[in-house]
């Protein structure tokens, strides 16, 4: 049996218990998984890409089978680098589908070998996005059970707490 290796790609502004659970239940699945952090400037991230695989890092552990590094260039490039040519992708809702099968469709155009698959989080965390996560942190909610006790201390260095709203 071949040594089977998938990329996890995201933005991951932050990470959520969703990504999490994505991320474990992918190692469930494959012999190693990359979780390739994008390095997008264009959607203005509240982390920097070293900030945001520091707090990946932080919140899976030591993992075996487990890499995060940034990912700052065409993804199935990197996939080639890598020798992986299985993407996973998270689908929350019928709202994800239809981009992320853009994307799939794309991808596969680009470099025939990829082939992508679809995971849906936990029932727990099906709802949750990095950007309701940071306007709840934003607006001084309490995001203790959508992120991991790291994430929790870098959203609350980068938002004021509730009592220091005006």
């Amino acid at each position: 049996m071949s040594h089977r290796r998938a990329i996890y790609p995201g933005s991951f502004d932050p990470v959520t218990n969703g990504h999490l659970d994505l991320i474990t239940r992918s190692l469930g699945l494959f012999d190693e998984v990359i979780v390739g952090v994008a390095d997008n400037e264009a959607k203005s991230p509240l982390f920097t890409t070293a900030e945001r695989v520091a707090l990946i890092r932080e919140s899976v552990g030591d993992q075996p089978g487990l890499t995060v590094e940034p990912l700052n260039r065409l993804l199935v490039d990197f996939c080639r680098r890598r020798k992986a040519f299985v993407v996973v992708r998270g689908l929350r809702a019928v709202s994800d589908f239809e981009f992320e099968f853009q994307m799939a469709l794309t991808n596969r155009r680009l470099e025939p070998k990829i082939e992508t698959i679809f995971l849906t989080p936990r029932e727990d965390c099906i709802f949750l996005s990095s950007r309701i996560v940071k306007e709840v942190a934003r607006l001084g909610g309490d995001v203790t059970p959508f992120v991991s006790s790291s994430v929790l201390t870098a959203l609350n260095g980068k938002f004021p707490k509730t009592g220091d709203l005006p």
